[in-house]
């Protein structure tokens, strides 16, 4: 595909869209464009790199939650195992985003024509063992962005979540035994709340930026289990090592997309007891709306600035989202502070929001602790 074929394709179905390479599924070929000269740059890379391969031009839905699906099926029968809302929105590699089980916030609505869409899918490919599908909800809208016929990385999650062997069961049943003949004859109903999280090797490369995106750059993953959300969330986060903070200066630099998002959470900080530290423009936007916030410079402001605050330990966990590429490499440097400082971020705002919900219900009631087999027993 040309330049201008590319270009074309996506004045036609409208940014932002997805491109990759049509030989590649996954990995650090696959970026999000919003404007057609970050696509004739990305184009022309990937003619440079590959001239005789296609290009994949695709709509991307922005600001949509991402489900996660992993169902099982003897060919008569299909069981949901579990149904994940994934807590980055869509556009994130799906392993590289936290995910709660069940979902945190999906109408039951949504959540039933999801399980429907999985079923009719499962008995059309007449699956045999398991299956994971992907799904994204925009609008009160449910779109499927992929299925695969198989085991995914979220099993393991999802059995120990609910106490079911489905890599085990799933085995049986390609040998022959039927869902009834194990036991599995309804999905497992949880009174509790598991998040995952997903771990970055961030701090053993120097240069890596920690802003998440389409390609997969986790090397492992964490479980934080708890009866509310909030809680199983700061869990999770203190095993990744990204201890939420219950005190202290937070420090806020978003997109000006994300700045009416970001209000009701600067507000809840407030609220909370914290300090609240930000670049000059999203100092103005929060000031604007009565919130009451100290401006820090840039680095290319001048000293002292948000780097020097980060350095001396006056930064207790930032908030930082950018759009595009001049605006991902201004703000590097506070990213790499962040680092090396070992300070707790988000680089979304769907990761701020669930922040702050654990931070609030931390404050109001100390974390527990339980195993694994008393929270089975109380299912």
């Amino acid at each position: 595909m040309s330049v201008e074929d590319a270009v074309a394709a996506a004045d036609k179905i409208g940014y932002p869209v997805m491109v990759r390479p049509s030989y590649v599924l996954g990995g650090r070929a696959m970026e999000i464009v919003y404007d057609e000269k970050s696509l004739q740059d990305y184009m022309k890379r990937a003619v440079k790199a590959s001239p005789e391969h296609p290009i994949l031009v695709d709509k991307y839905l922005e600001d949509a939650i991402e489900i996660d699906v992993d169902a099982i099926s003897d060919g008569k029968d299909v069981i949901v195992a579990g149904l994940m809302q994934h807590i980055e929105e869509a556009g994130v590699h799906s392993g590289d985003s936290a995910c709660s089980l069940p979902p945190y916030s999906l109408s039951p609505e949504i959540i039933n024509e999801i399980k429907n869409q999985t079923k009719a899918l499962a008995k059309e490919l007449n699956v045999i063992g398991l299956m994971n599908v992907q799904f994204a909800v925009k609008d009160g809208g449910v779109y499927i962005l992929e299925v695969n016929p198989r085991g995914s990385r979220t099993v393991p999650f999802v059995s120990k979540t609910t106490g079911i062997p489905f890599a085990k069961m799933a085995a049986k049943i390609m040998l022959g035994k039927s869902l009834k003949e194990l036991g599995l004859a309804s999905e497992k109903e949880i009174s509790h709340i598991a998040v995952k999280e997903a771990v970055f090797p961030f701090d053993r490369f120097a240069g890596v930026d920690t802003i998440l995106g389409p390609e997969m750059k986790s090397t492992g993953e964490v479980m934080g289990i708890d009866e509310d959300f909030g809680r199983a969330y700061s869990k999770a986060q203190a095993s990744a090592h990204n201890t939420m903070p219950l005190s202290g200066k937070i420090f806020l630099s978003v997109k000006d997309k994300d700045k009416p998002a970001l209000r009701p959470i600067a507000g809840k900080l407030l609220t909370l007891g914290f300090s609240i530290a930000a670049t000059k423009g999203t100092a103005e936007y929060l000031k604007k709306h009565g919130l009451t916030v100290e401006s820090v410079n840039k680095v290319a402001e001048g000293r002292p600035n948000i780097v020097d605050l980060i350095k001396n330990r006056e930064i207790h966990f930032v908030i930082n989202t950018v759009s595009g590429a001049q605006a991902q490499k201004d703000s590097f440097s506070i990213r790499e502070s962040v680092l090396q400082y070992n300070v707790p971020y988000t680089t979304t705002v769907a990761g701020a929001e669930a922040a702050v919900n654990a931070i609030e219900v931390t404050l109001k009631k100390q974390i527990s602790i339980k195993s694994l087999q008393e929270y089975h027993k109380n299912s």
